[in-house]
């Protein structure tokens, strides 16, 4: 069995929550996406029927808060990886 001293496993651990870090940032690019893509469904709808501008709308922003949640948990987890682990 082979051992590691105790600064090669802190200098992995580190390497592996940045590294889990920056995967988790990626996650952010789905959200914004996906909201774009809802914004835009959003405005042809209202262009074809501007009488439900109203509901439209607040369907659209309903969508787009709990998309946002996905992005904010993974930025959340970047932080955690950033700042707890590494510190």
């Amino acid at each position: 069995m082979v051992e590691f001293s105790p600064e090669l496993l802190e200098t992995i651990i580190r390497a592996a929550a940045l590294i889990g870090a920056g995967l988790a940032l990626i996650a952010g690019i789905g959200p914004g996406i996906g909201q774009g893509f809802a914004a835009g469904k959003a405005v042809e709808s209202v262009a074809r029927q501007p009488e439900a501008r109203g509901l439209i709308t607040t369907t659209m922003l309903v969508g787009q808060a709990v998309s946002e949640s996905t992005g904010i948990y993974a930025f959340v987890f970047a932080l955690i990886l950033l700042f707890f682990i590494i510190l």
